[in-house]
């Protein structure tokens, strides 16, 4: 049976071989040599300059959007500093230098220089590249060995015919070629994708192993933990002990030993043999012509030469970018799903700890001081404890790590004062490298002087594959985890993220809830959040005492506004505020930063709460819920599904582009992107019930749902940056009516006689408008012959309700109600202006009070010529002003009653709150015992 691990060229010679056995397929015999001296003589790699000469123009072109100005070939992209932003540019930029089309999904999953030379030089016409040879030193067929307790072997290869002991435990060391004879030392980290060739043999037990492919015969260590969905070949065997295998499919003739627990969802063929007693085997039909452990997810593949082929051993390289699988049939990268589990065996090595004493903190580690969630956590660990926080900053020195948390922190519209300094101890250091790059001294003596490690620093980033993001996210966690577990016994709260369900058609997502099945999580983001997780679950087995606290969608602060930049939910929310479009979901698990950041300090400081699972997502929006508040705030969006609001937005960004959201439309090109966005459209709300029990009972603020008077302050922030817009009075008016007044005017200090009159109407762009100011738009016509024979017209007219808070004028005789302010322009283009209020008095004439209005008009730029006074006549106010009121069109039925009621209720309460006032003022003023006479009382 052919070895699906195979060279590309050696498939080729089997098929012809199998073709010749069969009798040729009706080719004479010269055809069929033809056809294998073709083979044999295949085309040659291109030349090594060639693509020396690509990864040096991507290297170079990668080089100039990082901070150093450089990037070496084999180094990641995004670790080197580069942001998603930079990864869209650079594509676009090396599309159009290179003249190929770029799969941006390419970039993000594994942006070093070389790899991505390897993946492009197909396209460029000057090869076929299918491997970049990497040959083991030596002769072929000498032995080669790689000691015990490597973790995580990754692209170790040894020729033909020797004999690659691989021990257990190996896990993320990417690459590594072995020579011939040589050894890999102990102890290296990180090893993946051990290439072995045919005989060899794989030491039992290692954990979390997969994607080991053998030919026929060749055993398959026992003690394979978290294997999912491999196969066995036919003749093989697939020893007992296998914890947690699930969907694993089992050709004819295969065995599968007894006793592995936790094994679902797996069937075997008629002549399978499957020993007594393994729980859970049912309805996984094996695949056709598969062999080894393949397919399996998160183990390091062991490739397998043909034996006899005598052939030095390659890395092949990653194959150009294939279209991308329908949607629902979707799976993450085989090579992703090996470095998972391999990753997650690491957790395995961790040292066993006792129980911390339960006392709330009085030293924390903190990490992700300078992102959006982490800086307001410090503030609230500050606010509301005693501890003294450690921060971990990425930088060369102290003084630059302090600089640029206090740059983070003030950016955040945060406090960076002398007594924050004076609380906060900054260590330059960086997640991703061993020991968090501290010295062996700063090490010993955080391990045994903390009381807490909190772990919020991540690379949050949607696009980047997991092999770019598993240094911090999941690297990173555990070297947390292991200092937690070292010296002095301390809990570990680590910020996770509600991205561990997303798989596209999960149907629950409570706190203890299974999470999603990794191979169906498509996103490099969501796997490292996965496996981060998953493998503090493994160190929880070590005494570990381990607080996941998963946040959804974090908005903006309620009070600042501040919110994070870097974001892709915030382009996604200016889209919608701008081009007032949203794609249809089912609940929105988001909650704002100063909630999230306040329960999560919390969390940390009651030793109660700690070991536990949290969801930070407060009250999930729905999609009616979105719509309506949007409509409030005077943005009435139309709703589309995914696909037609992905298409939409992307011609809005090309015909009307958008400096801040250039990025945007690259990104939703994006077919990672795409199958990201449906899962989490399709989500269900996430429950939050043991994070509610520990609100309740620490008296906070109960979660509340982030609607749009709490995003507010972050509108109108996205608004000054440029990336939202919030409603304009040239936009089509939310809801509006007529009117009339008539009255009389007169010069300054005479009698007012001459006939005024004003038809207006009166609108709003947004319940937002009201809110934030208070302020009504006017446009219409002033007839006054006093003026001009012609009406003269409204150019720009305001009324604000109860300006300055009602303040009285005149020693608190007149309360004001409105004030107008237009601006005018007669039929000969002079320009005008007018001034008018309408008053509150603790008088009977109540009615009166609410229509009559006192006007001053003068030229621009001059006094006041004209004084008087005009009237809403008392038959037409409920007429126009009640009854006439009209609301946007594009509103439902519903909508248009509920803002009809809206404006009516906070217009009537605000007139209200000013009749009442003079009303309350008068009777201060009775009650008052006071001898002496104010000016009040002396004028009555």
């Amino acid at each position: 049976m052919r070895d699906v691990n195979e060279e590309p060229e050696y498939a080729g010679r089997r098929a012809a071989a199998e073709a010749i056995e069969r009798g040729g397929g009706g080719l004479g015999v010269s055809d069929l040599l033809a056809r294998v001296r073709t083979m044999d003589t295949a085309p040659a790699p291109a030349p090594a300059a060639d693509l020396d000469t690509l990864t040096a123009t991507v290297a170079a072109a990668a080089g100039r959007r990082l901070p150093s100005g450089r990037l070496a070939p084999d180094a990641d992209f995004f670790d080197a500093g580069g942001t998603s932003v930079d990864a869209v540019e650079l594509a676009a930029e090396l599309e159009g230098e290179l003249g190929i089309e770029i799969d941006l999904d390419e970039v993000f999953a594994d942006a070093r220089p070389s790899s991505l030379a390897r993946r492009w030089l197909p396209l460029l016409g000057s090869g076929t590249l299918a491997a970049a040879p990497v040959a083991s030193s030596g002769a072929a067929g000498a032995p080669a060995s790689t000691v015990a307790g490597l973790p995580s072997a990754a692209g170790v290869s040894a020729s033909s015919g020797a004999s690659a002991a691989t021990a257990a435990g190996l896990a993320g060391v990417a690459e590594g070629p072995a020579p011939a004879g040589g050894s890999t030392a102990a102890g290296l980290p990180g090893v993946a994708d051990a290439s072995t060739p045919s005989g060899a043999s794989t030491a039992a037990g290692l954990p979390g192993v997969a994607g080991v492919s053998a030919s026929p015969g060749a055993p398959a260590a026992a003690g394979l933990a978290g294997v999912a969905e491999g196969s066995a070949p036919a003749g093989g065997s697939t020893a007992a002990g296998l914890p947690g295998v699930a969907g694993a499919s089992t050709p004819s003739g295969a065995s599968t030993a007894a006793g592995s627990p936790g094994v679902a969802a797996a069937s075997a063929p008629a002549g399978a043999s499957t020993p007594g007693g393994p729980p859970g085997l049912a309805g996984v039909s094996p695949p056709d012509a598969a062999s080894g452990l393949a397919g399996l997810p998160g183990a390091a593949p062991l490739d397998t030469a043909p034996a006899g082929e005598g052939a030095p051993a390659t890395t092949p390289a990653p194959a150009p970018a294939r279209p991308a699988a329908p949607v629902a049939t979707q799976r993450a990268r085989q090579e992703d799903l090996d470095q998972i589990l391999a990753d997650l065996a690491l957790a395995d090595r961790l040292p066993f700890t006792d129980v911390p004493e339960p006392v709330p903190p009085r030293r924390v580690l903190l990490t992700g001081a300078t992102g959006f969630l982490g800086s307001h956590l410090l503030l609230d660990l500050l606010r509301h404890s005693d501890a003294h926080v450690y921060c971990l900053v990425r930088a060369a020195d102290e003084e630059a790590a302090t600089a640029r948390l206090g740059e983070q922190l003030r950016s955040y519209r945060l406090p960076w004062s002398a007594e924050v300094r004076r609380r906060i101890t900054v260590l330059p250091g960086d997640l991703r490298r061993p020991r968090l790059g501290l010295t062996d001294e700063r090490w010993h003596t955080l391990s045994h002087e903390l009381d807490s490690v909190v772990g919020v620093a991540a690379a949050v980033d949607f696009l980047r594959g997991y092999r770019s993001l598993r240094a911090g996210n999941v690297l990173g966690t555990l070297t947390l985890a292991e200092l937690a577990a070292t010296g002095r016994p301390k809990p570990l709260h680590h910020i996770s993220s509600v991205a561990v369900f997303n798989e596209v058609g999960i149907t629950s997502m409570g706190e203890d809830d299974p999470f999603a099945h990794v191979d169906r999580l498509v996103s490099g983001y969501d796997q490292s959040k996965w496996a981060a997780e998953v493998a503090l679950r493994r160190a929880r087995d070590h005494g570990l005492v381990v607080t996941a606290l998963r946040p959804g969608g974090i908005g903006g602060h309620t009070k600042t506004g501040a919110y994070n930049p870097q974001d892709l939910s915030s382009g996604l929310i200016s889209a919608f505020g701008r081009f007032r479009t949203v794609p249809a979901f089912r609940y929105l698990n988001a909650a704002p930063v100063d909630w999230v950041s306040r329960v999560a300090a919390a969390a940390i400081c009651e030793p109660d709460a700690w070991g536990f699972d949290y969801h930070l997502t407060g009250v999930p929006n729905t999609l009616d819920d979105v719509v309506r508040d949007m409509a409030l705030g005077g943005m009435h969006v139309r709703v589309q599904d995914w696909d037609e609001w992905r298409a939409d937005t992307l011609a809005r960004l090309e015909a009307e582009p958008v400096p801040e959201l250039a990025f945007l439309s690259r990104v939703l090109r994006s077919p990672t992107a795409l199958r990201l966005c449906e899962a989490t459209l399709q989500g269900p709300a996430a429950g939050g019930e043991r994070t509610a029990a520990l609100v309740a009972a620490l008296g906070l603020a109960p979660a509340a749902r982030y609607d749009s008077r709490a995003q507010l302050r972050t509108f109108e922030k996205l608004a000054d940056d440029g990336l939202a817009r919030l409603p304009h009075k040239d936009d089509q008016p939310y809801l509006w009516f007529s009117e009339t007044t008539e009255g009389t005017v007169g010069p300054v200090g005479a009698a007012a006689e001459t006939p005024c009159s004003m038809a207006l109407t009166l609108s709003i762009a947004s319940m937002y408008q009201l809110v934030t100011e208070r302020r009504v738009d006017v446009t219409g016509e002033l007839t006054c012959t006093a003026l001009h024979p012609e009406p003269l017209t409204v150019e720009r007219g305001d009324v604000w309700v109860r300006p300055d808070e009602g303040i009285p004028q005149r020693h608190g005789l007149r309360h004001q109600l409105l004030r107008y302010r237009l601006t005018l322009r007669d039929a000969d283009g002079g320009r005008w202006w007018l001034e008018g209020r309408k008053y509150a008095r603790a008088r009977r004439d109540l009615w009166r009070q609410t229509r009559a209005l006192t006007v001053e008009i003068g030229r621009e730029g001059e006094a006041a010529s004209l004084i008087g006074e005009v009237v809403v006549p008392a038959g037409s106010y409920v007429r126009d002003q009640i009854d006439g009121i009209r609301v946007d069109p594009r509103l439902t039925g519903q909508e248009k009653r509920a803002a009809k009621l809206t404006w009516l209720a906070w217009f009537g309460l605000e007139m209200g709150r000013g009749l009442v006032a003079p009303f309350a003022r008068a009777a201060a003023d009775l009650l008052d015992l006071r001898r002496t006479p104010t000016l009040t009382e002396e004028h009555r």
